[in-house]
């Protein structure tokens, strides 16, 4: 049976609020330029001046606009996530595609090596590598993505080993077909959803751990984050200044985590037949 992916997002309740919380943090992040009243970097105002209407969150301690440090800041989670997201997906996909298509001791050697990974926690890896490489915008993507494919690795192969039961992929062996086109001609096409949620799982994982490390102060200084505006602000939380300064990144890191929660759960739903007839009975 053919599924309208896009169109049962948009008819789940928590899938439409997620598209549309992503889609509203993407349109800021891509006009930051012109919505922010000031360059981030900018000195611009007394330090510590209240929310006024030239300055909608007021400053920081060193008379930076909050608000155009804040839009810049979403283009930073936003690039990290989706950079860190697709790289990861799609590395998850060439290996477990691969490993399911391959087997024998190149598929044990693949899942070996993505257990051990998935052993360590990767927050506790990339804190490390952070500390000593203090990564920039690029490679701090590389470094994301690099621990967070094992798992949708692993979720990968599992499908791939399903659809290579498929009539099709037996009729194209008989024709003689490797394993190099049955992949990409049958198994890849067929992974498109499960792909999309395993990026979009990766996504939500990369926006929050570029934002502790940003809080922990292992990236690079000049990086505009919110979790590196939250670390500002939490050294001036005896003075008013937390209310304006504090709470807007802390509040848009979190409305855009859940945005990703909620298209995860919204696909998983519709991924899962078992899910998608209980939410269709309920429906009626």
């Amino acid at each position: 049976m053919h599924v309208d992916y896009w169109q049962e997002i948009r008819e789940d309740r928590l899938g439409r609020i997620g598209l549309y919380l992503i889609l509203l943090l993407a349109l800021l992040a891509a006009l930051a330029p012109f919505l922010a009243p000031y360059p981030p970097e900018a000195r611009v105002g007394a330090a510590f001046s209240p929310p006024s209407s030239r300055h909608w969150l007021g400053t920081n301690d060193v008379g930076q606009d909050i608000w155009s440090c804040l839009l810049y800041g979403a283009r930073t989670s936003l690039v990290v996530g989706c950079g860190a997201g697709l790289l990861a997906g799609t590395i998850s996909v060439l290996v477990g595609t691969s490993s399911a298509l391959v087997g024998g001791f190149y598929d044990s050697l693949c899942m070996r090596v993505v257990d051990a990974l998935l052993v360590i926690p990767p927050v506790l890896l990339a804190i490390l590598v952070g500390a000593y490489f203090k990564p920039h915008l690029l490679t701090l993507v590389l470094l994301l993505a690099a621990f967070l494919w094992p798992g949708g690795a692993r979720i990968i192969r599992a499908e791939a080993l399903s659809l290579k039961e498929k009539k099709s992929v037996a009729a194209a062996r008989t024709f003689g077909a490797g394993s190099l086109y049955i992949m990409a001609r049958h198994i890849v096409p067929d992974l498109g959803p499960v792909w999309l949620a395993v990026m979009i799982q990766d996504a939500r994982r990369a926006i929050f751990m570029e934002a502790g490390l940003s809080f922990l102060g292992v990236c690079d200084p000049t990086l505009h984050s919110w979790g590196r505006m939250m670390q500002q602000a939490l050294e001036f939380t005896y003075l008013e200044v937390w209310k304006w300064w504090l709470l807007p990144p802390g509040l848009a890191l979190s409305l855009t985590v859940a945005a990703l929660s909620f298209l995860s759960f919204a696909l998983e739903r519709i991924l899962n037949p078992r899910l998608r007839g209980e939410r269709e009975d309920a429906g009626h």
